[in-house]
């Protein structure tokens, strides 16, 4: 397993231990708490050296990604090295029927990933429980409010960026991995969230178990990939709104 270099993980150098803890958990264990079969970060011998302290050895967790998402074959002729980011997250997003741009950035994909999850989960909602999921997130105008108008607001948050686009990334990655793997994001960004964290437990879970079906039980790279790829979603989110967990307490929404 060698990193090959890649800019879209390279700012995993600026994260901290707590930080990548949940992403190498991820990577490591299975939903069960038990170690994959697959894994090999556990037996590197920079993770035996400086666990917990990851960002020491955040090129091999980097490595870990890309060796998931390439074919095992593949690899071993390549040196050992993977496929690079953007790759694995296209296709962890084409196995889950999501619809986005090739030629994007990948945070729009990662998002478009993210968008298509909760898509689906609104979907199971009932107009109530959409608004007030909206009414928490600080959706204003909530009459007439659809679940395909909720999800057109998200977007241009998201594409605002900032503040707003990093609490809604945060929400919505800590619903799905608690779907996918039964724990959420681990760092301490997770003090912007706020009971909308509740009301979307349920209908992600749903959400996620019909998305699941589509994963053949051949493909269990991508019980890895997937949950990975919303890790790094999220991380990437906190390092690029750098200081954003001291204004939380007094930035919201509204």
């Amino acid at each position: 397993m060698a990193y090959r270099y890649d800019e879209d993980l390279e700012f995993l150098s600026k994260c901290s231990d707590e930080d990548l803890n949940g992403l190498v958990d991820c990577l490591i264990y299975d939903k069960d708490g038990e170690t994959r079969w697959t894994e090999e970060l556990s037996s590197n011998e920079n993770y035996k050296k400086y666990k917990p302290q990851h960002s020491k050895y955040w090129q091999d967790i980097a490595a870990e990604i890309q060796c998931f998402g390439g074919n095992t074959f593949a690899t071993m002729l390549r040196g050992g090295k993977g496929v690079e980011y953007r790759e694995v997250l296209t296709d962890a997003c084409d196995k889950m029927k999501v619809n986005y741009n090739s030629k994007s950035t990948v945070e729009n994909i990662e998002q478009c990933l993210m968008l298509k999850v909760l898509n689906d989960a609104f979907e199971k909602m009932s107009p109530e429980e959409l608004k007030e999921f909206a009414r928490e997130i600080g959706v204003k105008k909530l009459e007439g409010l659809t679940a395909k108008g909720l999800v057109t607001a998200f977007q241009v948050i998201f594409k605002a960026g900032g503040f707003k686009s990093y609490k809604l990334t945060l929400i919505i990655a800590n619903a799905i991995l608690k779907a996918l793997i039964g724990r959420g994001l681990s760092f301490g960004g997770n003090i912007v969230l706020t009971r909308s964290m509740a009301i979307l437990t349920g209908p992600i879970g749903w959400a996620i178990t019909a998305l699941w079906t589509l994963i053949d039980i051949g493909g269990t790279a991508y019980r890895v990939t997937i949950p990975a790829v919303i890790q790094v979603a999220a991380l990437r989110s906190k390092i690029a709104n750098a200081g954003a967990e001291e204004l939380a307490a007094e930035i919201t929404l509204d």
